[in-house]
């Protein structure tokens, strides 16, 4: 642990963080259920990559009431921005899975991290699917509205359910080649457009593989502590990588590592 952060501290931080997803969660539920879809006032930053009135609100809520209990804290977003500095930082992303959420497609959450000293110790993750909160402090094990998840133990390929994730800022054809290399080992696939839920799915061993070639950091933080303390491998480039430019993330079954040996060697891990 960071030398700057004893265990009540992070035990704080980590307490507020799950309340604050919840309550931020289900007020974007609500919002959405009782607004008129043409209301959300989308605005396009991209193909396929939106904001709503919804993620602002979202995050500044966020900001608000993490902020106001640790002031010393710094504070990242997906919306507003920000830069880690000081002695630890929020890693947020209000609404993972926007477009997901725009179209009343309710796999989206909400994905908030600490991250101290380049190392994230804190991962929370509002799962609006279930209106369940996932959280993982590091070294502490990974829990799903409080009671412990575990990675699946998947060991026959045949058996696997993978989910992947592709940005238009990489190959399509090395998705498409890795999706067929996967098919011929007998794996069945996903593609479901929020990494923070797709990997507490690894985390609670609904599916034995998520990957995604580049992600931004709020989008792939907190889950990948959650899965890594579930027991799933994880591999990413560093943190401080991450902050900076985003990057890759593979979060997959113990039992299934030969499998996807592949994956880490095409990203350099």
């Amino acid at each position: 642990m960071n030398s700057a952060f004893d265990a009540a501290a992070i035990r704080a931080r980590s307490e507020v963080a799950m309340s604050v997803a919840l309550e931020v969660g289900r007020e974007a539920t609500r919002f959405r259920r009782d607004s008129n879809p043409g209301t959300l006032t989308v605005e396009n930053k991209g193909l396929q990559d939106f904001v709503t009135i919804a993620d602002r609100r979202a995050e500044q809520a966020i900001r608000d009431a993490l902020l106001s209990r640790f002031p010393d804290d710094t504070f990242m977003g997906e919306e507003s921005g920000g830069e880690s500095g000081g002695t630890g930082t929020w890693v947020v992303d209000p609404i993972d899975g926007t477009t997901n959420y725009i179209r009343g497609f309710r796999h989206w959450g909400v994905s908030i991290a600490f991250v101290a000293g380049g190392t994230v110790e804190i991962g929370v993750v509002y799962d609006a699917t279930e209106d369940k909160v996932f959280h993982a402090i590091r070294g502490g094990g990974a829990f799903k509205d409080g009671r412990p998840v575990h990675a699946a133990a998947t060991a026959d390929p045949a058996h696997a359910l993978v989910i992947l994730g592709h940005s238009r800022k990489t190959s399509f054809d090395d998705h498409l080649a890795l999706l067929r290399r996967l098919h011929e080992r007998g794996m069945d696939y996903r593609r479901t457009g929020a990494a923070a839920i797709d990997l507490v799915r690894v985390a609670e061993g609904t599916a034995d593989l998520y990957y995604e070639r580049h992600l931004n950091a709020w989008d792939m933080l907190a889950g990948a502590l959650i899965a890594e303390e579930a027991g799933a491998m994880v591999a990413m480039p560093d943190v401080d990588r991450l902050l900076a430019q985003g990057g890759p993330v593979i979060a997959h079954a113990p039992g299934l590592a030969g499998e996807f040996a592949f994956i880490l060697d095409i990203e350099g891990l």
